[in-house]
């Protein structure tokens, strides 16, 4: 092959989009991956983009806030070049107002929105508009604009035809050329930890589930009980996630999934008679600092790292991708200060 620019290791969603906003840019790059694309976490079912709470602002925060709004244009290139949906809608999200307190605290994270949010998106309090509603015991729910849903399948595969688009192609295997970039999940901090002798973050294994429900392509997804509903444009709902600190296989799922499956019902009651089509399990990669761990590598001078998108990696994706060719091409620092590798490190 050509001699290549960047080196990507890691096929999955933090991998995939530095490559892109990479290539974009006029990189040659090459992203290598001997287990295939989305083949950790990123190939998983749920798909939520959903916010931090509008209070106690902080940078993980704001840099997360932008990252949602930039999201609609980033991965409409992406669909744009490469000819495949991601799946992408900013299309809200509805959560139950069970009690007095929580109607309370409603009230005063829409105060801070208005400010957090910049007019950029809403936070506010509403009537449960129907069926496709979580059990609201005061019949008020919260609906927010800047929540959205992806397809992680259908993204990985529209950016790696995006990535062919510009000349950029995923290997099994291949020779290291040019920079290096580290996008290897969980597996890679595990790695990285063996390599400094000390803990720097962990894999946390999410069991999920996927039901044939038919909603509205605007249909919001739903949060109640810890659990995420998302209505994919595909005809599907995916239902998550466990999340489990211990585990013996990575990819096998159990009766902590049929709970899971359990409590969507309960909660959300349009859902009773949905069936189970699909039962996914994965590991997700988690920081130390739990915030991701992305800019120069920590140990391989002159490399990078991005790794710990834990829960939030579709979500941050844009921005960091962003931020990490801001890095990599122009030597421009953006990162803040709690996602560098030192924040992980004792």
């Amino acid at each position: 092959m050509a001699m290549a620019d960047i080196t990507v290791y890691g096929a999955g969603i933090f991998g995939l989009s530095i490559a892109w906003s990479c290539v974009q840019r006029g990189a040659r790059v090459q992203v290598i991956d001997p287990y295939g694309v989305g083949a950790g976490s990123s190939g998983g079912v749920v798909g939520a983009l959903a916010p931090h709470t509008p209070e106690n602002w902080n940078d993980k925060k704001q840099f997360q806030f932008e990252s949602l709004i930039m999201a609609e244009n980033y991965w409409q290139n992406v669909e744009d070049a490469g000819g495949k949906s991601t799946g992408y809608a900013r299309s809200g999200r509805l959560q139950p107002i069970n009690d007095e307190r929580t109607l309370e605290l409603a009230k005063t994270r829409r105060e801070g929105a208005k400010e957090l949010w910049q007019g950029l998106a809403q936070f506010d309090i509403i009537d449960a508009p129907g069926p496709w509603s979580p059990k609201s015991e005061t019949g008020l729910v919260i609906f927010d604009t800047l929540s959205g849903r992806m397809h992680p399948r259908m993204t990985c595969d529209a950016l790696v035809a995006a990535l062919q688009s510009k000349g950029c192609f995923v290997n099994a295997q291949g020779t290291a050329q040019g920079i290096i970039v580290e996008a290897t999940g969980w597996k890679g901090l595990l790695a990285l930890a063996e390599q400094m002798a000390q803990p720097v973050g962990n894999g946390v294994k999410g069991q999920a589930a996927v039901m044939q429900f038919e909603t509205p392509l605007d249909a919001p997804q739903l949060f109640a009980d810890a659990l995420h509903i998302i209505p994919h444009a595909n005809g599907t709902i995916a239902i998550g996630s466990t999340s489990e600190r211990e585990f013996d296989d990575p990819t096998s799922t159990d009766t902590q999934l049929d709970d899971v499956v359990s409590r969507a019902k309960h909660a959300f009651p349009v859902l009773a008679d949905a069936p189970v089509i699909e039962r996914w399990a994965g590991v997700r990669p988690r920081a130390k600092s739990r915030a991701p761990m992305i800019g120069h590598h920590p140990v391989r001078k002159g490399a990078f790292i991005a790794n710990g998108g834990f829960k939030i990696g579709f979500g941050m994706a844009p921005k960091i991708a962003e931020v990490m060719a801001d890095l990599i091409l122009d030597n421009t620092d953006r990162i803040p200060e709690g996602f560098r590798p030192e924040a992980s490190i004792r």
